[in-house]
């Protein structure tokens, strides 16, 4: 297969351009949407690129679109029917695109990222952040120096009820946290489908990308289905990262930990023993679910990822009784903890962002210069603990953390499920 080389020399000129740029505001705003002091105009379009138009990032996009002053401008897939470019950086390269919306499958998440805040666009990247842990501190990274918005797609954190559940547990409404239970999400499974004929008008060596060269079967093309790349190891972490972004991205907002993360990976129970896929079949939010794997942080509290239910939240376990976090909704033991009118939500010590609308958020954003509810910081180590939980399991035993150096201690085995080797020609951008 013919490889595409990412660096060439246009797109590096405009990312050249754009990182020469210094700016006095707090975030970038492109010059032609500049309204009043600095910031973007109330009545002014905000110009909007699709990179990545299926289910998902067409769904976003609509979402998006809807917002007044709001343009979906240009779209870029894979598929030649579904954009406007096969080529992502020819969208980038439009000096009239002020955002992008990153859909692309999580493999692509981290390059496409990293040159779009290069070419000075906001960001909103869907969910999970990454594939690997080195690929959420690049794409931080690249925002902060470049000055843009980066929105994650952990729609939960616009919820007004996980907000509110998350508020009460940081507040302190079930005393010190001593345990929480998640649920034991599936990892990734092995590929090794047959060779198809690839369909007119795909692209399936950029669809692959920076992965290890793969035959194409239409098993792979959806994100779920038969039984879709979100449970191929080599463009996902499974449901592990996949349910699991939603899940504990709830647990880290309730404990105060965007910006940082548990210190020990606990593993028991059975050896990990990869599923092979060997034929195309039904396998949505299937893998395997061995051994068991908790995460202890520095303050003793530890989290169990072997639960049944929560997969969207968790079960938060304290001095004083219990709160249970799910999508769109927070129950406790006893039923007062939860039972806090909005006026003393509002009273209470620690306050969280809160936004209403997710997609309106990471516009509200770029217009007013501030980071967004998931901000990039957020998503990558809400997707850091996915990634723990899965190389807990691959390794099969306990492993020590450190959140600052973002390094496994003492342990250079580990350190290498930290990043990959990417394919020649799709590197992941230095920033």
């Amino acid at each position: 297969m013919k490889k595409k080389n990412l660096d060439r020399r246009s797109f590096l000129k405009a990312g050249a351009v754009a990182g020469a740029v210094a700016f006095t505001a707090p975030l970038f705003i492109p010059s032609h949407v500049l309204g009043g002091n600095g910031r973007v105009g109330a009545n002014d379009r905000i110009n909007v690129g699709l990179i990545g138009a299926g289910r998902q990032g067409g769904g976003v996009a609509r979402a998006m679109g809807r917002i007044n002053g709001v343009q979906i401008t240009a779209r870029a897939d894979v598929q030649k029917d579904r954009g406007d470019y096969q080529d992502y950086r020819e969208l980038l390269e439009r000096k009239d695109i002020d955002a992008v919306i990153n859909a692309t499958p999580t493999h692509w998440h981290a390059i496409v990222g990293v040159h779009a805040a290069l070419a000075g666009k906001h960001i909103y990247t869907e969910k999970p952040l990454t594939l690997t842990i080195l690929e959420g501190r690049r794409m931080v990274e690249a925002a902060r120096k470049h000055n843009v918005v980066h929105q994650t797609g952990s729609q939960q954190r616009s919820s007004f009820a996980n907000y509110r559940g998350c508020m009460l547990v940081r507040n302190g409404a079930i005393g010190k946290v001593e345990k929480v239970v998640g649920y034991n999400y599936p990892s990734p499974w092995h590929n090794e489908l047959p060779a198809q004929p690839v369909p007119d008008g795909l692209d399936w060596d950029r669809w692959v990308g920076p992965a290890k060269e793969t035959a194409f079967n239409q098993g792979l093309l959806p994100p779920r289905g038969q039984p879709g790349w979100i449970s191929i190891r080599d463009f996902s972490g499974g449901e592990v990262a996949d349910w699991g972004t939603h899940g504990l991205d709830q647990v880290q907002w309730a404990l105060g930990m965007d910006d940082s993360g548990p210190v020990e990976v606990i593993v028991e129970g059975d050896a990990f023993e990869p599923w092979v896929l060997k034929e195309p079949r039904s396998g949505r939010g299937n893998g395997p679910t061995q051994p068991r794997v908790s995460l202890r942080y520095e303050n003793g509290t530890i989290l169990e990822v072997f639960g049944h239910n929560h997969a969207f939240g968790a079960h938060f376990i304290g001095e004083k009784g219990s709160i249970t976090i799910n999508r769109g909704g927070a129950r406790s033991n006893p039923p007062e903890l939860v039972a806090v009118s909005n006026e003393k939500l509002a009273e209470m010590e620690v306050q969280l962002y809160r936004s209403s609308s997710h997609v309106g958020d990471f516009i509200d954003c770029i217009r007013a210069g501030r980071r967004p509810v998931a901000d990039v910081e957020v998503g990558h180590r809400t997707a850091t603990i996915c990634h723990l939980v899965n190389i807990g399991r691959w390794l099969g035993r306990n492993l020590k953390w450190d959140p600052k150096a973002e390094r496994f201690i003492d342990d250079d085995e580990a350190n290498t499920y930290i990043d990959y080797k990417r394919r020649p020609g799709y590197e992941l951008p230095e920033v």
